[in-house]
Parts: C-alpha cells; structure tokens; sequence
C-alpha cells in the first residue's frame, strides 16, 4: 500500500469517530491495553504530560511542545483531529511523522488490528507511543480525544495532568451536567501526579478538589496563579503581560488564548519543579513561535487581507462565544461569515450567539456527521441569520471573496472540518 491507500485503510477499515460520530466511539482502556502490550509497552519509554479540557487543549499541548522544544528536549506531540493531513496528528520536535512510518506501522500491525478491532483513534495512538519510543524522544505531550476517565491515552503515567477548563460538549458521551463532565475531564488525574486546572466553575471545582484529594496530588489552578493582561497586538503577535511585570510576545492572537496561556505558564512553573530545565528565555521564545516550532493551524489563524480572512477551530459555545466577541473588536465594512458545524453539537445554541448584521455562508464539511448546509441555512433564519448555502466549503469561500470588497472581514469556522478543508482547497 502507498501512503493514501494505508490512510484509507484506517479510515474505512477503523471506526473514525471524526467522521460517523457514535458509532466509532469506543470507551475504555481494554483495547488500549491489549495493543501497548503486543507492542511491548512503547509509552513507558519517555516521559509524558497529559492533557484534557473541553476547549484549548491543542493550544496548550502545542504551546508546551514549543517552549520544550526550545529547552533542548526532544519532543513528541500527540493531537486530534488533523486540519490538513494525516501527519499533524503525530509530530516529532515540530515535524509530521514520515509517511513511509504510517505506511510500515500499518502493514506490520494489520494482522493485530484485525484481532483486537480497535477504533481509528486507538489504533492512531498506538502509532504515535510507537513512533516516539523508535525517535527516541525525551517527553511527548499527548492530547486526550474525548473525555478522560474512559479515553484510551489514559494508559500513560504522566510527569503532569492538564486539564484546561470544563464547559458542554460531546453531552451524549460525557454527560448532561458540567459536573458529570468535569468528572471524566478528571479521570486523568493520576495517583500522586500534580495536575494543573487552567479554569473552574462553581460547579467543577468540588469535582476536581475531591479527585486531587482522592488520589494525594498536588493541584494548582492558573486562573488564581496568573494574572494576565492583554497590551494590544503587534507585527502578528499578541502582547501579555504577566503578574503586572512580565511582557510575552505571544504567536496565537486568539484572545482566548490568554487563558490557556496562563495555563502553560502554571504549567512550566511545575515541569521546573520536577527537574525539567525551561529558562525564561526558551519560554518566551516558545510562546512566541508556537506556529513556526509546531505547525499549528486553525487557531485565529490569518490566512489573507484585503479582503482580511480569517479561520479559527472554535465549534462549541465556549470557543463560538470567544470567537464573536473577537470579531466585534475588528474593523471591517462587511463580515462575511463561512459557517459548518457536525450534527452532534448544539446548534440552536452556537447560532444564538452569532450577530445578525453577517453575510452568511452556510456549508458543510465532506463528513458524515457533518450538518447539511440547507439545514443550517433553515435553522439559521429562523432567528435571524441571513445568507445562502452551498455544498462545498471550496464554493462557499470562493463566493464569499468574490461578494467581499477589500475592507471586509470574511471568517470561516464552526467547526474543525470545515476550518481544514478551507486550509486544503
């Protein structure tokens, strides 16, 4: 098999939750277990952080990667979904793993993969604790799929836990309530392993003092440890400054960021405490190049201007509501809005939030759980929103340029499907 004839064998052999939804949902361990042990255990070969949270987890992740990097280690990072191709779900000090790896990994292991019938993402981890025990890495940061407690990364023993905040998503899998979710978020926090909380709720805290307590580990909470101020923006970066005496450059302008920021920042501050070596200048340095060091995508990302376009990965209502309030601080003569969303989020809510003075460009992503466009047009007008839809996110982009003069603002988002296909077409 090539390359795109090994990835269609994952996705059509493997139940791909990113694309069927819960179907392909697999919770537990077992699998997990039965494939680190024919694989002779590779995620006991480096040291680990773990981290979860409904939103700006893959911030975090990336952010850490970066400043680690910086720091002299070698450093493997472990992320879903993938924007663009394959390969950014798996990266080794910044770089996709070698396409002629995924090609050997899945030849060798189809015999195993027919036995134990593990998920796409299981069988896409195992790939990742096996390529960065053969790179020999130093520490890899590895991002939770969905949930925690049931999720198949909570095989690993971490260095540190993250969990970065709590809000709804995924309801039908985790939970109807915010303490429901906080405890899965939670299930991460290991026997003795510190683990940071980069936002609480009335709701969450108890859910997290009592695990912490459960399990004896030390538990730090950024939103209290850091207090970060945003100075404005500059040269594509945004400006912080920390505990009103530290400035940072920083290299995702997402002004949500600045949570997560104050999340890696607590964060480090533990990784120094258990004999890692991360000096103020790696830090800024990392927090600075993050897209440059890692490759991240998506994230506030500024893909032109005149027209200005911008795509971001915010899908539920916590990352939506982040993203508006962004756009309101934008000067433009016209938004034009490219919007998909997948069929399991809450919809009714999402559009609620988003203002009713947009152009609107309804799409949707080449997936099955994908939203139809029509649908959403229709759900949309019923409150207000107003716009056409199309059957490709390629038309609905290309429409929208074509409507924009050079002072409007076109974003595209509502999802991390559509924000990839934008990326690849």
């Amino acid at each position: 098999m090539n390359y795109n004839q090994t990835l269609e064998y994952l996705y059509n052999r493997l139940p791909v939750f990113f694309q069927v939804g819960s179907s392909a949902y697999k919770p537990g361990l077992d699998n997990t277990i039965r494939l680190m042990k024919a694989l002779e255990q590779p995620h006991t070969h480096y040291r680990t952080i773990h981290v979860a949270g409904t939103n700006g987890k893959g911030s975090v992740s990336h952010f850490l990667s970066a400043i680690l990097q910086e720091a002299g280690y070698k450093v493997g990072l472990y992320t879903s979904p993938h924007l663009v191709d394959f390969g950014e779900r798996i990266r080794v000090d910044g770089k996709m793993i070698e396409r002629q790896y995924v090609i050997d990994f899945v030849n060798q292991n189809k015999s195993l993969f027919s036995e134990i019938e593990p998920s796409f993402f299981e069988a896409t981890m195992a790939m990742a604790f096996q390529y960065f025990a053969d790179s020999k890495v130093d520490v890899a940061i590895i991002e939770v799929g969905l949930g925690g407690r049931l999720d198949s990364t909570n095989i690993i023993q971490p260095e540190l836990s993250i969990i970065t905040n709590i809000s709804f998503d995924h309801i039908g899998f985790l939970g109807d309530t915010l303490e429901k979710i906080a405890f899965e978020k939670a299930g991460i926090i290991k026997k003795g392993i510190p683990v940071v909380i980069g936002e609480t709720l009335p709701e969450t805290l108890p859910v997290f003092l009592q695990k912490a307590k459960e399990m004896n580990s030390s538990i730090f909470f950024a939103e209290r440890n850091k207090i970060i101020e945003l100075q404005g923006f500059e040269s594509g970066r945004m400006l912080v400054q920390v505990d009103n005496e530290k400035n940072y450059k920083i290299g995702l302008t997402g002004q949500y960021q600045i949570k997560n920021i104050a999340t890696v920042l607590t964060a480090v501050e533990q990784l120094n405490d258990l004999d890692f070596q991360i000096n103020e200048n790696q830090l800024k340095s990392g927090l600075e190049n993050v897209v440059e060091i890692t490759g991240l995508k998506g994230r506030w990302q500024l893909l032109q201007t005149h027209p200005t376009i911008i795509a971001d990965t915010g899908h539920n209502t916590a990352g939506i509501s982040f993203v508006v309030n962004q756009l309101k601080e934008q000067t433009y003569k016209t938004l034009r809005i490219v919007i998909g969303m997948v069929n399991d989020k809450d919809i009714s809510a999402v559009l609620l939030l988003l203002p009713k003075d947009a152009v609107y460009y309804f799409t949707q992503a080449h997936i099955e759980r994908a939203l139809p466009a029509v649908e959403l047009q229709s759900r949309a007008q019923s409150i207000g929103l107003k716009g056409r839809s199309y059957s490709s996110i390629k038309q609905a982009v290309e429409s929208a340029k074509n409507d924009a003069d050079s002072d409007d603002l076109i974003f595209i988002g509502g999802s991390n499907f559509v924000v990839g296909e934008a990326l690849s077409s």
